[in-house]
């Protein structure tokens, strides 16, 4: 396995440039939900709108330090253009777009409040373990189905096949992302790692993950589509 990841992160850089790259309210009562609102308001005027960054461990700052991560430099990323925001870090190392599924309820349901924007940053692992493109994009359909039903607007983060995959496997994986944007009309970053793969010193040893500087980049990168999708609600 380290063998394809390190193998994953040589030749995606070879492609780079052709990228493109609640809990249930039915339980309260009347009176508790009056209570509620106003320290919601109250906490959003606060700390901005809440960005939930929900992904796997490109997300979950693998092998950094806990302020290194995606979550806090979008956070700054952010403040530096002037948006004023809360972004948290819900990102799992190893999830894939199945075990992103299973967790989403939970996570959603774990928030102090209703996010303003959850980015959906899933499919890497998939990919790298030779899941069917089909199952990836129903996973994927399935998350934004029900982010939609919840009336919580989203973003896609998407993912690029390495070559080794295949071209059928890459084209077939790869029309993911902008199709299921294009279905749920939500905002699209077409490649979580652009600009940053292949680079000296924005990817870890292993080739596959972002260092710190690395994430760093992605943040600033990230963040003027963030700030887009956050001024359109």
């Amino acid at each position: 396995m380290t063998k394809k990841l390190v193998a994953y992160g040589a030749a995606l850089a070879l492609v780079q440039s052709t990228a493109g790259c609640a809990p249930e309210s039915g339980t309260l009562a009347e009176g508790e939900r009056r209570m509620e609102e106003p320290a919601a308001a109250a906490e959003a005027e606060a700390h901005g709108p809440l960005v939930v960054a929900f992904g796997d461990s490109l997300f979950a700052g693998y092998g950094l330090a806990q302020n290194e991560g995606l979550a806090p430099a979008l956070d700054r990323a952010l403040e530096q253009a002037g948006v004023a925001a809360e972004v948290v870090n819900a990102g799992v190392s190893g999830d894939t777009s199945a075990a992103g599924l299973q967790r989403l309820a939970f996570t959603l349901d774990g928030q102090a409040r209703e996010p303003a924007l959850v980015i959906v940053g899933l499919g890497g692992n998939d990919m790298l373990r030779g899941v069917a493109p089909s199952q990836t994009r129903a996973n994927l359909d399935a998350m934004l189905a029900a982010l939609k039903r919840r009336g919580v607007p989203a973003m896609l983060s998407g993912m690029v096949a390495a070559p080794n995959m295949g071209a059928d496997y890459a084209r077939e994986f790869n029309a993911i992302y902008p199709e299921l944007a294009k279905k749920y009309d939500v905002p699209l970053y077409a490649f979580t790692l652009d600009g940053v793969i292949g680079q000296p010193g924005l990817m870890l040893g292993d080739g596959v993950h972002p260092s710190a500087r690395g994430v760093a980049v992605m943040a600033g990168r990230m963040a003027p589509v963030v700030k887009d999708a956050l001024a359109t609600q």
